[in-house]
């Protein structure tokens, strides 16, 4: 199956990021790519107030990348924000079209290098895995990938593949720790890992993470088989379910785990 990845900067203007959803689907479809994939805050970038642009999954947003998924006959995955009961709001990747409109709330806040997330955002809870074309996809978020025990769940729920969106925050060593933790989860879980990352914008927003670019497809070995810079740009890949399957025979730390 071949999967886009669309690195992009987003503003904070909603409406312009929808634009950019639209153009690049339509760079990706156009290249073969079955399921495409954007960054965390896709909707709107952060350092900015969340609450006034959050919109539920049924909201005009989403329904409308949902239009534009369905036009082209794609999955489209896009990093937005729904509102929370408690007043904040979650940080939701949305996935979408050919049926699909389901979302996954980020578990593993960033409270972490000076910021603090979950000061705004409220944390999800549970796992979440899409079936596409009988390819399972499992579903992570930015310092998500900073826990191997979600891969490993991930996997157990069927997931050859995980998509991981960020926007992933900036500094001294920050980009070589993004590299390393894609590989390492890949090497986790013997499952294909396509990590989707805000380009580097240039910008200090208010010491907000707001990307460094480096989107990278690693293989179920660990493998960076293809990868970004810090400017915009989309990956188009393909993910190789048998390669898992070998990887898995090779290498069966699933199946040899204790604890």
């Amino acid at each position: 199956m071949r999967v886009a990845l669309c690195q992009i900067t987003s503003s904070s203007d909603p409406a312009a990021n929808l634009d950019l959803v639209r153009a690049e689907t339509a760079r990706a479809a156009a290249g073969g790519a079955r399921v495409v994939v954007f960054p965390e805050a896709t909707m709107c970038r952060f350092g900015v107030p969340l609450g006034p642009v959050a919109e539920p999954l049924d909201g005009p947003w989403a329904g409308a990348v949902r239009d534009i998924a369905d036009e082209h006959g794609v999955v489209v995955v896009a990093g937005m924000f729904t509102p929370s009961p408690d007043g904040r709001v979650t940080n939701t990747l949305l996935v979408t079209g050919g049926g699909h409109h389901v979302g996954y709330d980020k578990i593993h806040l960033f409270d972490a290098f000076g910021f603090t997330e979950s000061r705004t955002v409220a944390p999800g809870s549970a796992p979440v895995a899409v079936e596409v074309d009988g390819v399972t996809f499992g579903l992570a978020t930015c310092y998500d990938v900073r826990f191997p025990e979600l891969f490993r769940a991930l996997a157990d729920r069927g997931a050859t593949a995980v998509l991981v969106c960020a926007s992933w925050g900036s500094g001294p060593g920050k980009r070589e720790q993004w590299e390393l933790l894609v590989r390492a989860r890949a090497l986790d879980c013997t499952s294909w890992v396509l990590a989707c990352g805000q380009a580097d914008p240039r910008v200090d927003h208010g010491g907000a993470p707001t990307g460094v670019g480096y989107s990278t497809v690693a293989s179920p070995l660990g493998e960076v088989v293809e990868q970004l810079a810090g400017e915009p740009g989309l990956i188009l890949t393909e993910v190789d379910t048998e390669s898992v399957t070998r990887a898995r025979d090779a290498l069966p730390v699933l199946a040899n785990r204790r604890l």
